[in-house]
């Protein structure tokens, strides 16, 4: 994903390394995020050009509607005649330059060259950087510097290993922070701001939530420009699943649930495609069953295509989805329909009549083969009859052809698929060896009219799996570990600011009792104690002593350092948290006090404190 390009920091002209970023981003910052692992920014692969160019094109896009937003807004203010006609006539350019940024951005979306496979691969989302979210969420940049760099990097992720873990380690990172600073009853006032991949149409949402499922879009999608093996395309169907059914009301077309359910069923497909390429590269065996699992696989493969299709042709997704990748679909559906009707002939012509030892193997197989029975004689005579293998083998190869024509012929409507060699020899290869095999079993001597062959029943031997993302496997560290435990110090809690109390050892010691780690707890306050007079009180939470941080102390630590307190005694800074309505808990104000920033509330934290019995007075 890739900000605003040619855009100069305010206040000065962009120089160097430094255009387009933000006034207060430092210069080293720019260098180092771009060396970041995973990150292809730096290196200008074909693939990273692509994602260049349409990064350009999403900003032109951007530009024009907000062109056609201020000319609308003028044509019904106006009632000057000349106006109108002036706007009109400015609209009528704008609505053209934006079809034709479309029709090429269209293009860049279905060049499936730079990703060296015939497979489709969804582009990455595009993104706008949000310049307020740092001097907004805290006072001093360089404890973001964890988040700008990943984020900064994502937008170019290498395609492999590492450019997957770089954009699951910024979206771990997210949660870490929604957990800390953000509440879903607060409006934040911060824009993020993406575009969608296939349409290059602008989205922002003021919630973090928008963002993270952005990034997992596009996990998802990196997955797709990897895969051109079944289990990626098994995980980008799982990440867009994943986010179908955990995010909600986005305002992205990328994001609405019609889009993702395509996409989670056009990875499927290529996944059920990929399954038909195993089966036929190791089946060695070319007998009549190993020729009928062909068969039954091809004709799966055309099921979960034609859905694809069914499904790309709804009115939500329909002008969402370019043409080229309708096109492609319903090419890949009549051509594997073809393929398991030429699979099919070669079974009942090429191999030898079957033995009465395989016959009831046999039988029962061919018997689940066809969806309606065929014209002619039964099952069990037909398999025993060579030329009645032949006749119904040359009805199969008689629809093999036409499916393949008409493969072609929705090959040959679209620009886009016309300039894919690779493609065109592919179909153009079946077709010819569909006919040269019905040429071997037509007889000149052939007067009966050939019966169509019913259609063949899909059938897999292995189902595509979803995959949903795991993130744990990409080891993350909270960059806001010092804040505390994310238990305590998270945005569900609300807290006191620290404050300091002095605690002078007394006779019977310092009055109080501890409970848990990190942070350790005030479990009881003794009446009339050194503790109850400072104005400590029972829940308590310690997260300093003599100003050495306590907040990941153990039970222990803590003790300990209490205990080598000298005369003049010591400073304890303690916290206490608001109770769930927000009413502020009664104390005595100390001598000494602190600040600390209170985070706002959030999500559920990620983990929990542990808690250890309770020990005697201090």
């Amino acid at each position: 994903m890739t900000p605003e390009e040619g855009e100069s920091p305010p206040g000065g002209e962009a120089d160097g390394d430094l255009a387009g970023q933000p006034p207060f981003f430092p210069r080293h910052l720019s260098k180092s995020c771009n060396l970041q692992k995973g990150c292809d920014s730096l290196a200008q692969t074909q693939r990273t050009k692509l994602q260049h160019r349409r990064a350009r094109i999403n900003q032109q896009i951007n530009k024009e509607m907000r062109m056609r937003t201020g000319a609308e807004n003028l044509f019904r203010a106006t009632s000057n005649h000349k106006v109108k006609e002036t706007v009109a006539l400015e609209l009528s350019y704008v609505n053209s330059n934006l079809q034709l940024l479309k029709e090429e951005l269209e293009e860049l979306n279905s060049c499936m060259e730079v990703y060296q496979n015939d497979s489709k691969g969804v582009g990455l989302d595009d993104l706008q950087r949000p310049r307020p979210m740092l001097s907004f969420c805290y006072s001093w940049l360089f404890a973001f510097l964890p988040i700008l760099c990943p984020q900064q990097a994502m937008r170019a992720p290498s395609r492999n290993k590492a450019g997957l873990e770089l954009l699951m380690e910024y979206y771990s990172q997210l949660c870490f922070l929604d957990s800390r600073f953000f509440s879903p009853h607060q409006n934040l006032g911060l824009f993020f701001h993406w575009y969608d991949s296939l349409t290059g149409v602008p989205s922002h949402q003021r919630a973090l939530a928008f963002e993270k499922g952005s990034v997992l879009f596009n996990i998802g999608a990196l997955h797709t420009q990897i895969g051109a093996r079944q289990d990626p395309f098994q995980r980008a169907s799982g990440a867009f699943n994943y986010l179908k059914e955990n995010f909600s009301n986005a305002p992205s077309l990328d994001m609405s649930s019609p889009s993702l359910n395509m996409l989670v069923r056009l990875m499927i497909s290529q996944v059920q495609e990929c399954v038909f390429e195993k089966v036929l590269l190791l089946g060695a065996q070319s007998n009549f069953l190993a020729y009928l699992q062909l068969a039954q696989e091809a004709a799966r493969v055309e099921e979960v295509y034609s859905l694809v299709h069914q499904t790309m042709a709804q009115p939500h997704v329909k002008d969402y989805v370019p043409f080229s990748w309708t096109s492609m679909v319903h090419v890949k559906a009549e051509h594997f329909k073809a393929l398991s009707h030429y699979y099919a002939a070669v079974a009942l012509c090429d191999c030898p009549s079957t033995s009465e030892v395989d016959f009831p193997e046999h039988e029962k197989a061919f018997l689940q083969f066809h969806v309606s029975t065929p014209e002619g004689p039964a099952p069990s005579l037909l398999l025993r009859d060579q030329e009645a293998r032949r006749r119904l083998g040359k009805a199969h190869l008689k629809k093999a052809i036409i499916e393949h024509e008409e493969a072609m012929r929705i090959h040959s409507l679209c620009k886009i698929l016309r300039k894919m060699d690779i493609l065109q020899e592919v179909l153009s290869l079946a077709h010819k060896r569909s006919l040269n095999k019905y040429s071997e079993i037509d007889h000149e001597e052939d007067f009966f009219e050939t019966a169509e062959a019913p259609d063949i029943h899909p059938k897999t031997h292995q189902r595509p799996e979803i995959k949903s993302p795991n993130f744990s496997k990409v080891k993350v560290i909270d960059i806001f570990h010092r804040l505390g435990p994310l238990s305590i110090f998270s945005a569900k809690n609300k807290w006191h600011p620290i404050q300091t109390v002095l605690l002078v050892r007394g006779a019977n010691g310092f009055g109080f009792t501890l409970r848990g780690d990190s942070p350790v707890l005030v479990a009881g306050i003794i009446a009339g104690g050194c503790a109850a007079e400072a104005g400590l009180k029972e829940g308590d939470y310690i997260v300093s002593i003599n100003g050495q941080d306590c907040r990941w102390s153990k039970h222990a630590e803590v003790v300990q350092l209490l205990k080598v307190a000298g005369e003049e005694g010591v400073k304890v800074g303690v916290i206490t948290l608001l109770p769930p309505e927000g009413q502020s808990a009664v104390r005595v104000e100390p001598k000494c006090s602190g600040v600390l920033r209170s985070p706002r509330e959030g999500l559920q934290p990620f983990t929990s404190s542990v808690r250890s019995p309770a020990v005697p007075p201090i």
